[in-house]
């Protein structure tokens, strides 16, 4: 059995996506990052980047005690690893699907979410440049995208770790100033990932927490007043 300690973000669905794919046994946790769950000792035990979604697994391969995984990317390879699913086993496919994994990772997650910061955060035209910089990244990453998928049904062909990384953020891209007109592949794309059952499952799973989140200013309190202070006082 799984913990999966859950919120219905972008990195979140990742997760449950995975193990409706691969037919995990798993109990959700939730974490209401706008109420600050995220900064509860017991949760910062085993994810000290107070970030979720986490793990914990508590049938490791090797029999030994329950193991906890925190970052969404370091999840995915630790499923796919356990249950031999949607990674390729030959050194070469599963090279290509840890690259773009962690392409997600170090940049359409990221840059994405910055440009959605400026846009709906912070003034303007104060952080004009700010929003430029990271508008500019974001659509240049969509357009590396939609090249990779051309020809393709997924991102590496095969369905992979890869795919269930990109596509929550993808889904999400209005919120970040994203539009998909000029992006006829990732459309496609989008449109076969949305049809597939467990993908459709995962994002009904989140739909019950939607309404607990917090007011837009609480929430902004907890989700943009973080700082160094704050890891050395929830840390003791």
């Amino acid at each position: 059995m799984i913990d999966l300690h859950y919120w219905p973000t972008s990195n979140g669905h990742k997760i449950t996506i995975y193990v409706e794919e691969a037919g995990i046994p798993y109990k959700i946790f939730p974490v209401n990052i706008s109420k600050g769950d995220q900064f509860k000792p017991e949760f910062l035990a085993f994810s000290p980047n107070n970030r979720m979604p986490a793990i914990i697994d508590n049938a490791p391969a090797d029999g030994g005690a329950p193991i906890s995984v925190f970052e969404s990317g370091a999840i995915l390879v630790y499923l796919a690893e356990k249950t031999g699913k949607f990674m390729p086993k030959d050194v070469r496919g599963k090279t290509k699907a840890q690259e773009w994994l962690f392409w997600q990772m170090g940049g359409l997650g990221p840059m994405s979410g910055q440009r959605g910061h400026f846009i709906n955060q912070a003034p303007q035209p104060a952080n004009a440049y700010g929003l430029e910089r990271y508008s500019k990244e974001t659509d240049r990453l969509h357009a590396v995208l939609d090249k990779q998928l051309a020809g393709k049904d997924y991102i590496t062909g095969d369905y992979s770790i890869a795919d269930m990384a990109c596509y929550p953020w993808c889904v999400s891209a209005g919120r970040y100033g994203t539009t998909y007109e000029n992006y006829a592949n990732i459309r496609a794309w989008m449109a076969r990932m949305a049809a597939r059952p467990a993908v459709a499952k995962a994002y009904d799973i989140g739909k019950p927490y939607e309404s607990q989140r917090a007011s837009d200013e609480e929430a902004k309190k907890v989700l943009y007043g973080q700082s160094g202070d704050t890891v050395k006082k929830a840390g003791g």
